[in-house]
Parts: structure tokens; C-alpha cells; sequence
């Protein structure tokens, strides 16, 4: 980890207001504050868990922009967000999503050509890196002995114990944020003292373990599911990335583990989640209300979380062309992403389909990509809309309130049924087709859609009109050896009009330059030398 581009940041020391841990963010910064005084109250323990989950969702101190964690040139609003880089990284790599603008580095992902360099793929890797660097001080300032020298005792060092798990769940999280897209990352925890040395590197299967044993040690010690505040962690969101690990265990270990993937997805199936009734209504301005299907959200505030990444970037840049910026609850669209032509065609009859979750904006716009710096090449995506289920515009014009979904209950019914299919122990296939229409009967609003018999060309074909612009794609191709392959092609892969296939080291992300040259301990992924 490069300390120099990171600022080093007490967890607690910037935050006056825990309400991020609640329905919405309202962080406030504050200076002049130290961990002694922060972490000395019960009050100051959760204001400081508020700035490890706030910075899920933040770029910085002063929002939108000013005061930011990651230093440096980088451009704040556009590389250092992290769902705004990981959302780059995850689908603009993939047949899902297209972005005409020039930005520097920004057209490499579709091209597939990007360099350890990459401004966008150097601000994640560092963001990764900034939230497991605030977890670890809380960790660190969350001993039992810091616990008990802050003279604080009863049900206030109970619930403190119970902030601490849920911070190793985010940094697990964040781990594996790492794991799937760099392989072999610095690796720092709370036993290392911040500056004192220089991180060594972590190869990706003992990252693995890592993991998972992180995951399983607090798996116990997290709230029962759906009983914790909406935003954070629980025991069914340990389980789901756990699931999740699991199902991509062959791609990081070269060990498959997909009975371990039923067993943990169906500990979250039977948690008591359900699906919401109408699909539409999952990625609106109060999706909040979904709170029987999603497991876990990054959540979002016009008024008081303001950044410009987030669901502000995905619902604004998808807006151009002949879209009309008020239905989408915002001043007007940056007219950036779209998709190829393979996602519309997974869905039968695109253009008057009965599956709800095809929602696309076609007026004016071509399905074919001539030129990928046009907005009204490829579809619109209407997926995102920054209103409410009764139509009304959010509480801001420039900024989303929509929560962005870690990890909803339709992606455990999908790796259940997956995880079965690849032979993994526990797993039934009449069970699994039973959870697939249920997906199928909400989308159709009927058992119209319903099948009767289910592959694994089905599963990422379904995976894919679920899932379509969470953050899935990058990581399934690859799981089904067709993301840099030529078995599967999609428009301008690999900067070729028709799709090409690319070198199979751009399956890991490059470790970014500035890392290496801070860290002789490092060592550069395969291919990017």
C-alpha cells in the first residue's frame, strides 16, 4: 500500500453523526479530533463504525467533492468512488455495458488493453485499500483492553464487540473485492502497526483462506439475519459472501468448493428473506422498502451523502439522447453508458418482451454499435431511476437516493442452482429450478416464463437478466471461461468491431504502478511486466 497516496485517516476522527448505520448517511466532518477522544464514548465507537461503513459510499469529507481520502492527482468524483470503479471495472470489461467518453483510461475496459497505470482500476485498488486501512483502527481500537481502559462496560462493550465483527465482515468484503479482481494485493490487519513497515504481498490462494476464515470466525458473533439496522451486516450477509467465495473458489484456488456454495446460499434462502413483489421497484428512490430481499446495501442520500459515483453515476450517465431526464428524478443525463446488443438479446422478444427486467430505452437509439463514442449506439438502460414507486423525483435533482444492492436474495438462488449443476454435494436440481421460476414468476408476473429443465448456459444467461448492471459480469465470464476466450464474443471486445479474443492474463487486473514503486515487496501480476 502506497501511504503516500492514501491519507492516513483515524476511523473516527472525521465523523460527527452515525446515522450512516441507519436508513440513510449524514456524515459531517469534523478536524482537530484524535482517536483518544473519538473512540472514549459508547457514542464515539459508532460514529466511528459510521465513517467504515460511510466510506462505502463517500469519496471524502466534504461532499461532493473536497477534503478526499484518496490523495493525489486523481480526479476525485471519477476514479476514486468506490462502486463508481468497481461498477468500471465489473462491466464496462464485459458485453453488458459500453461508455463513449475519453476520459484517460476509461476506454481501455471495453478494449481490454489497460495498464497497470489506469487511473480508474489505481483509484479502486487504493479505495480497497483506504476502507481496509479504517477497519483495521477500528479493530484496533476495539480490543477488549481499549474497550475497558475507555472504562466502558455492560450492554455499551456488548454492542461495541458486535461493531467489530461487523467490521471485519467490510473488510473481508473488501478483501474479496481484491481477491477477485487483483489476485494478490498488499495485505495489512490490525496487528500490523500503520507506517511502521511496508505491507508484503499476499498470493491469492492464502487470501482465500483468509477469507473464508474471517468470514466463519464471526459468522457466529454477527446479528441474527434481518434483525440488524438496514445497511449493515449480518450473519446472512457473512453466509452470502461466503456463497459467493465459494462459487469462485476454482478461479482463485484451483480447488473447486461448490458444495460449500449450497450449503452457505441456502443458510441465506432460509433466513426468512422473500422476493419484493415487482422487479421495477428494486432499483428506485425508495428501494429502501426492499428490505425482505436485499441482504445487505450501500446506501445513498441526495441530500446528505452527496458524491459523484454511487448510484448518482450509474442513474445519470445512462441518461442521453432523447431520454427524458425527469423521468429519471434528475436535472439531465451525462449521456456515458449503454449496452452491446447481447444483453437486450438475451431477453426473447426484447422489443415487447413479458420479462420485466428488460428495460431498455430504444427510441433513437440503434442496437448495433457503429461507433462506441456515440451515446445513441447501443441500447439505454432504464434499469436505475432516481424516483419513487409512486413516480415522485427524489430529494435531489443531482444526486441518487437509490441504495445499490451488495447482495440480494435472487444471487442465492442463482448460485444454489449453479453450485448444483457443477456437482457440488447437498444440491437438487428440482429445488433449484423451483427457485429460478420464482425469479421467473415475479419477472413475468405470471408462470409464463417458467421452465421445466435448467443448464449452465441457462444459469449465466439468467444470471445475466437479473443481474445485469450490479457488478456480476466480469467475475461470471470468467467463471465460465468466456471472458477473454473467443468462445464468447460480444461488439468491440477487445477494440475489434466483432469482438476478439484477448491474452488470458487480463482475467486479473494489473497491480497499479504506483504501488510497485513505493513497495519493493510487491511483485506485478502475469502479463503487465
Amino acid at each position: 500500500m502506497n501511504l503516500s497516496l492514501i491519507k492516513t485517516m483515524i476511523a473516527a476522527a472525521l465523523i460527527t453523526t452515525a446515522a450512516s448505520c441507519t436508513d440513510k448517511l449524514d456524515l459531517l466532518p469534523t478536524n482537530d479530533v484524535t482517536a483518544d477522544i473519538v473512540y472514549s464514548t459508547p457514542e464515539g465507537y459508532k460514529q466511528a463504525l459510521a465513517k467504515v461503513y460511510g466510506a462505502y459510499a463517500l469519496t471524502g469529507n466534504t461532499g461532493p467533492a473536497g477534503n478526499k481520502d484518496i490523495q493525489g492527482s486523481i480526479d476525485e468524483g471519477n476514479f476514486t468512488d468506490f462502486l463508481r470503479t468497481y461498477w468500471y471495472a465489473q462491466e464496462l470489461s464485459t458485453d453488458e455495458a459500453v461508455l463513449g467518453w475519453s476520459d484517460p483510461g476509461l476506454p481501455d475496459f471495453h478494449n481490454m488493453n489497460w495498464s497497470p497505470t489506469n487511473p480508474a482500476l489505481t483509484g479502486l485498488y487504493y479505495r480497497s485499500l483506504f476502507q481496509i486501512t479504517l477497519a483495521n483502527d477500528f479493530l484496533r481500537q476495539a480490543t477488549d483492553a481499549k474497550i475497558s481502559e475507555h472504562g466502558i462496560t455492560g450492554s455499551d462493550a456488548d454492542a461495541i464487540k458486535a461493531y467489530r465483527s461487523e467490521v471485519r465482515f467490510l473488510r473481508a468484503f473488501q478483501y474479496w473485492v481484491l481477491i477477485d479482481l487483483y489476485g494478490t494485493p498488499a495485505f495489512v490487519t490490525e496487528n500490523d502497526v500503520l507506517g511502521a513497515n511496508l505491507p508484503q504481498q499476499i498470493q491469492r490462494a492464502d487470501l482465500f483462506t483468509y477469507i473464508e476464515s474471517e468470514l466463519k470466525a464471526i459468522e457466529t458473533e454477527l446479528l441474527d439475519p434481518r434483525t440488524n439496522e438496514y445497511g449493515r451486516a449480518d450473519k446472512a450477509a457473512a453466509w452470502a459472501l461466503l456463497a459467493r467465495l465459494y462459487l469462485n473458489a476454482e478461479v482463485y484456488t484451483g480447488t473447486a468448493k461448490y458444495s460449500e456454495a449450497i450449503t452457505y446460499s441456502k443458510k441465506v434462502i432460509d433466513a426468512g428473506y422473500s422476493l419484493s413483489s415487482d422487479y421495477r421497484h428494486l432499483f428506485l428512490a425508495d428501494n429502501h422498502k426492499n428490505k425482505n430481499e436485499f441482504i445487505l446495501t450501500i446506501n445513498y442520500d441526495g441530500t446528505r451523502s452527496q458524491s459523484y459515483g454511487g448510484t448518482s453515476f450509474i442513474t445519470h450517465a445512462a441518461v442521453g439522447g432523447s431520454m427524458p431526464a425527469q423521468s429519471f428524478g434528475i436535472s439531465g443525463g451525462w449521456g456515458g453508458i449503454r449496452t452491446t446488443e447481447n444483453l437486450p438479446k438475451l431477453f426473447p422478444d426484447y422489443s415487447g418482451t413479458a420479462d420485466k427486467r428488460a428495460q431498455f430505452y430504444q427510441d433513437g437509439q440503434n442496437i448495433e454499435i457503429k461507433d462506441i463514442s456515440l451515446f445513441t449506439d447501443g441500447f439505454g438502460v432504464t434499469k436505475f431511476r432516481n424516483v419513487t414507486q409512486a413516480g415522485v423525483a427524489g430529494s435531489s435533482l443531482d444526486f441518487a437516493d437509490i441504495d445499490f444492492p451488495l447482495f440480494r436474495l435472487p444471487e442465492m438462488y442463482l448460485i444454489y442452482a449453479e453450485a448444483t449443476l457443477r456437482g457440488g454435494a447437498g444440491g437438487d436440481k428440482a429445488t433449484a429450478i423451483a427457485y429460478i421460476n420464482k425469479m421467473r414468476e415475479r419477472a413475468y408476473t405470471n408462470t409464463s416464463g417458467n421452465v421445466s429443465d435448467i443448464n449452465l448456459d441457462f444459469i449465466l444467461d439468467e444470471r445475466a437478466r437479473e443481474l445485469y448492471w450490479e457488478g456480476f459480469r466480469r467475475t461470471d465470464l470468467i467463471r465460465y471461461k468466456r471472458f477473454v476466450e473467443n468462445s464468447y464474443l460480444w461488439p468491440w471486445k477487445g477494440g475489434s468491431k466483432n469482438g476478439q479474443e484477448v491474452a488470458s492474463y487480463r482475467t486479473l487486473f494489473p497491480i497499479p504502478s504506483d504501488d510497485l514503486t513505493a513497495n519493493p515487496n510487491l511483485k506485478q501480476n502475469t502479463g503487465y511486466n
